[in-house]
């Protein structure tokens, strides 16, 4: 958790994404961030070389995804969720902005099946519209500016196939109330956005975490209406 991390790491990242902000390239700094930390994980506040404890436990509830079942990992860091998606049955593309962390992932995983990729969110692959069963955003979209949000989820929302399922995980702020970041969690309206493109809100699980700081924590699954 970021308000975890030591305060040279707090005050490097604030840095990175305020000038990143200034050049009007928000999400840029996410490679020198990476770069920067010369294969030291510490230094990449949500790597935790493990899967996300929410994404396991979600996991363990489900069922075998069906047959040649597909799964997209968005800003999947050093990987591994995208392997644990892998062991679980999907067969799973995984993409990062940072080409620093998808060598990363690449030397991690020398064995790995999954297809890890450099792509950048703002500009996909059009093939990839509607191809995946399960669609994974884990704290990417609180990663950039309020700004984007609905540029963000229009961008995601599409990836989803008819049938499929969008699994988010995010910090929630309770208001529409800026924030300061990064992180700036989402909003109950800008989690609404998803709505726009027919995805609804079928699964949401709530978490509390830190001892010094109560951040509250979602973890919300959304299909088409139809599906």
């Amino acid at each position: 958790m970021f308000e975890e991390q030591p305060p040279s790491l707090q005050n490097r990242i604030k840095s990175l994404a305020t000038e990143a902000q200034v050049q009007n390239r928000p999400y840029s700094w996410f490679e020198p961030l990476y770069a920067q930390a010369n294969g030291n994980a510490e230094q990449v506040p949500w790597a935790k070389s493990t899967t996300h404890p929410y994404l396991q436990a979600w996991l363990s509830e489900q069922p075998q995804p069906p047959a040649n079942g597909k799964a997209i990992v968005i800003g999947c860091g050093l990987g591994d969720d995208a392997e644990a998606l892998q062991v679980h049955g999907y067969q799973v593309t995984a993409f990062d902005v940072s080409p620093t962390a998808i060598a990363w992932c690449q030397q991690r995983f020398p064995h790995s099946e999954v297809d890890y990729q450099v792509a950048d969110l703002f500009h996909l692959d059009p093939s990839w519209n509607q191809a995946f069963n399960l669609v994974y955003e884990c704290r990417n979209i609180q990663a950039l500016p309020i700004s984007l949000r609905k540029q963000v989820v229009g961008e995601i929302a599409p990836l989803v196939a008819k049938a499929g399922q969008l699994l988010v995980i995010t910090r929630i702020r309770p208001d529409e109330r800026d924030c300061e970041g990064p992180p700036w969690p989402l909003s109950p309206l800008e989690l609404a956005e998803f709505a726009a493109y027919g995805l609804v809100e079928t699964d949401r699980a709530t978490f509390v975490e830190g001892e010094t700081v109560t951040v509250q924590q979602t973890r919300i699954i959304y299909q088409y209406a139809e599906g």
